[in-house]
C-alpha cells in the first residue's frame, strides 16, 4: 500500500476513552497531523487531550458523526489518507436502559461515515486513492457469550449479539462489509476485547472499582462475579490499530485481545490487593472487605474470550503488557489523577463544555 504520509488521519471519537488514547499514541510515534472529531458526550473529555493541546497536529473539531455534511466537508478540506472510527455509545447498562442513542450513533453515525467516505474516495485519485482506508473499531461482544469449555472467538466466528449495544455494533460491522463489497470502499474491521488504562470513564469496571474503594463506598459485583472477560491495555489496543492501518488487508477482520481471561471478580480481588499496597494509609483497608454481590444485570453474557492468532500471524502483533503489569500501570495513573476523576463526575466537566461550546452555533457552521 502506497501512503502519503504528511497527509493527516480523521479520528472520530478522538476524546474519548480508546480514542484519545490512540491520539496520544499516534502523535507520540509522530504519525502525521490528526483531525479529531468528537461530540463531546459525558464520556468525551478534551482534558485526556492535555499533553497534545499545543500541537499543531492536532486539529479539534466538536460534532456529531451523524452530521454527513459535517463528515462531508472534513474530508474534503483536510484530505485526509484514512478515517479511524472510534465514535460510539459503549455502555451496555446504559444500552439496556436507553437503546435509542445506541442505535442512531453505532448504526446511523456508521452509515453517515460510511456515506462521506465513499463519495470521498472516489474523487480520489492515484497514491491518494490507492492508499486511503476507513478502519472501523468494533468490539468481541458481537459475537455473543462463551460457555467455559468453548474456544475463543475467531473472524469467523457467527454474530450473536445479546445486548441492544453489542447488537448496533453488529449492525455497523455489516454496514462496513457491505460498503466494501459492495462500493469498493477500503475498509478494514477490528473487533477487540475489554480494554483498560487512563482516561476510562468511570462506570465501567476497573475505574468504577478504583473510585469506590478509594472513597470507601461498596464495590458492586454482578451476580455472582463469575463473568470472564479478555482484558486488553488499552495502549496495546493502540499498537495494534497502528499495524492494522498500515498493513492490513482490505475487507478482512482482525481480532485483537490481551489473552488475559479473568473473572469479575478475580479482577476486583486483584485491583483490591493493589490498592492495599499502593494506599497503605487508606481507612478503607482492606479494601476487599467493601465488596458487594448485586442483582446480576439482564442478559449479562457469561465469557468473552478473543483469538488474536490471525494479528499475530499476519501482521506480527504482540501485546506488550501483561494483566500485571497494565493493571499496576492503570491504578498508579488513576491514583495520580483523582482531579481527573473527579473532574469527570462531579458534571464540572460538562459544565465547561456548555459554556465552551454552546454559544457557538452548530458543529458544521464552526467547522466551515
Amino acid at each position: 500500500m502506497t501512503v502519503v504520509t504528511d497527509q493527516p488521519i480523521l479520528v472520530t471519537g478522538g476524546a474519548g476513552f480508546i480514542g484519545s488514547n490512540f491520539v496520544l499514541d499516534w502523535l507520540q510515534g509522530r504519525g502525521g497531523p490528526v483531525v479529531n472529531l468528537d461530540k463531546l458526550t459525558y464520556a468525551g473529555n478534551l482534558k485526556n487531550l492535555e499533553s497534545v493541546a499545543g500541537d499543531a497536529r492536532h486539529i479539534f473539531v466538536r460534532g456529531d458523526i451523524c452530521d454527513e455534511p459535517l463528515v462531508a466537508d472534513l474530508l474534503e478540506r483536510y484530505r485526509p489518507r484514512a478515517v479511524v472510527h472510534f465514535a460510539a455509545e459503549s455502555h451496555v447498562d446504559r444500552s439496556i436502559a436507553g437503546p435509542d442513542e445506541f442505535l442512531r450513533t453505532n448504526i446511523q453515525g456508521t452509515f453517515a461515515l460510511l456515506q462521506a467516505a465513499r463519495v470521498y474516495h472516489q474523487q480520489l485519485e492515484g497514491a491518494e486513492r490507492e492508499g486511503f482506508r476507513f478502519l472501523h473499531v468494533s468490539t468481541d461482544e458481537v459475537y455473543g457469550t462463551l460457555t467455559p469449555q468453548e474456544p475463543a472467538f475467531h473472524e469467523k466466528t457467527a454474530y450473536a449479539p445479546n445486548s441492544p449495544y453489542a447488537a448496533s455494533k453488529a449492525a455497523s460491522d455489516h454496514l462496513v462489509r457491505a460498503w466494501v463489497h459492495t462500493y469498493g470502499l477500503p475498509a478494514v474491521v477490528t473487533n477487540c476485547s475489554n480494554n483498560y488504562g487512563p482516561y476510562q470513564f468511570p462506570e465501567k469496571l476497573i475505574p468504577l472499582m478504583i473510585a469506590n474503594a478509594l472513597a470507601g463506598k461498596p464495590l458492586p459485583v454482578y451476580g455472582d462475579g463469575q463473568q470472564v472477560r479478555d482484558w486488553l491495555y488499552v495502549g496495546d489496543h493502540a499498537s495494534a490499530i497502528r499495524m492494522v492501518l498500515a498493513r492490513g488487508r482490505v475487507g478482512e477482520t482482525y481480532n485483537v485481545g490481551g489473552g488475559n481471561q479473568r473473572t469479575n471478580l478475580e479482577v476486583v480481588h486483584t485491583l483490591c490487593a493493589l490498592l492495599d499496597e499502593l494506599v497503605p494509609d487508606s481507612p478503607h483497608r482492606p479494601h476487599k472487605q467493601l465488596l458487594r454481590f448485586v442483582a446480576d444485570r439482564p442478559g449479562h453474557d457469561r465469557r468473552y474470550a478473543i483469538d488474536a492468532r490471525k494479528l499475530e500471524q499476519e501482521l506480527g502483533w504482540q501485546a506488550a503488557e501483561s494483566f500485571e503489569t497494565g493493571l499496576r500501570r492503570t491504578v498508579a495513573w488513576y491514583l495520580a489523577n483523582q482531579a481527573w476523576v473527579q473532574d469527570v463526575t462531579s458534571g464540572a466537566y460538562q459544565q465547561w463544555v456548555q459554556q465552551n461550546y454552546g454559544a457557538r452555533g452548530s458543529a458544521a457552521e464552526a467547522a466551515r
